[in-house]
C-alpha cells in the first residue's frame, strides 16, 4: 500500500497502520527474564548488539578512563561475578541464548562529577567514579551494577527503541530506518539507554523498566554472592544526594520513597537467590 493511496483513503488507511501495528505487537513480543513481563522487541538482538558495540567504543574512546588500580579492580570485580551470576541465572531459567553474543567488559570513567553508570546491549558496563562514593563499597558498587546489568538482561534498551520506530518511524525495521533517517535512530537508540536528549513519549515506560531493573538487579547480585539487604542503605545513600526532584509523574525513576518500599518488599524473594548468607 502506497503512501499517495492512504492519503486518498485516510479511513483505510488508519485500518491499515492499525493492522500492521497489531501485527508487529502479536509477533513481537518476548518475555522479560524474573518478572515475566511481556514486552514488544521489534530489533534482533544481533542488531542492538551491534550498534551498542559501535556506541560503547565511541564513548570510551571520549571518556577519560580511570587509572586507579583499586578503583579499576573493584569494577572490574563485581562486574565479573555479576556476569556469571546473569549467565548462570538464564542458563537455569532456559534463557541463555539472551546472553550467547555478550562480551563481557567493564570500564571506569574519571568523572567524579557524574554519579551514574549504565550498561548496554551486549554486556558492555561503564561506571562514573562520582558514583563510587555512594556505593562506598563492592556490595554496594554491586546494587549500582546490579540494576544497570538487568536493564540489558530485560532488553528494556530494545524495548524503548522499539517503542520509538513505531511512535517516530512507523515501525519499519531497523536497517531501514539506519539508511533512510540514520541520526534520528542513532539518537533513538542513545535515549534508550539514557545517553542521548530523553524522548517525550517514551518517559511513562521508564519508570517501569526502572522498578523492574531494581528487581531483577536484586536477584543478580544475590546470585553473584552480594547481600541484597544493602540496596536499602544505597539508595538512602543516592535519595540523600540527589537534592531536589520533580514530582514522580514526570520523572522517569521512580521516587525515592516508592524506590526504596518497592525493594524491601522485593528482598524476601531476592534473598532466595543469596548464597552467601
Amino acid at each position: 500500500m502506497t503512501l499517495s493511496y492512504i492519503l486518498r483513503r485516510p479511513y483505510k488507511g488508519i485500518i491499515w497502520i492499525a493492522a500492521w501495528a497489531g501485527f508487529l505487537l502479536l509477533f513481537s513480543c518476548a518475555t522479560v527474564p524474573i518478572t515475566e513481563r511481556r514486552a514488544i522487541h521489534l530489533v534482533s538482538d544481533e542488531e542492538m548488539t551491534a550498534l551498542s558495540f559501535q556506541e560503547y567504543t565511541k564513548v570510551i574512546q571520549q571518556s577519560k578512563l580511570s587509572h586507579n588500580p583499586a578503583e579499576v579492580s573493584m569494577v572490574k570485580n563485581v562486574g565479573v561475578r555479576i556476569a556469571r551470576a546473569t549467565e548462570d541465572l538464564l542458563k537455569e531459567k532456559g534463557m541463555a541464548e539472551d546472553v550467547r553474543n555478550y562480551k563481557w567488559e567493564f570500564n571506569l570513567i574519571d568523572d567524579p562529577k557524574t554519579v551514574n553508570a549504565w550498561c548496554m546491549p551486549g554486556g558492555k558496563v561503564a561506571v562514573y567514579t562520582g558514583i563510587l562514593l555512594v556505593a562506598k563499597d563492592e556490595t554496594g558498587l554491586a546494587v549500582v551494577m546490579g540494576h544497570e546489568i538487568a536493564h540489558a538482561v530485560a532488553k528494556h534498551g530494545n524495548e524503548r527503541m522499539s517503542q520509538g520506530l513505531l511512535a517516530q518511524l512507523g515501525g519499519v525495521a531497523l536497517s531501514v530506518a539506519l539508511s533512510t533517517q540514520p541520526a534520528a535512530t542513532t539518537d533513538l537508540f542513545l535515549s534508550a539507554y539514557g545517553l542521548g536528549t530523553q524522548v517525550g513519549v517514551l518517559l511513562p515506560y521508564s519508570r517501569v523498566h526502572e522498578t523492574e531493573a531494581d528487581k531483577i538487579g536484586l536477584a543478580l547480585m544475590a546470585r553473584a554472592g552480594y547481600d541484597p539487604r544493602e540496596a536499602v542503605p544505597f539508595w538512602k545513600r543516592m535519595n540523600e544526594k540527589g537534592g531536589s526532584r520533580p514530582p514522580e509523574f514526570l520523572s522517569t525513576h521512580p521516587a525515592p520513597e516508592t524506590r526504596i518500599r518497592e525493594i524491601e518488599a522485593y528482598l524476601p524473594e531476592a534473598m532466595k537467590y543469596y548464597r552467601g548468607k
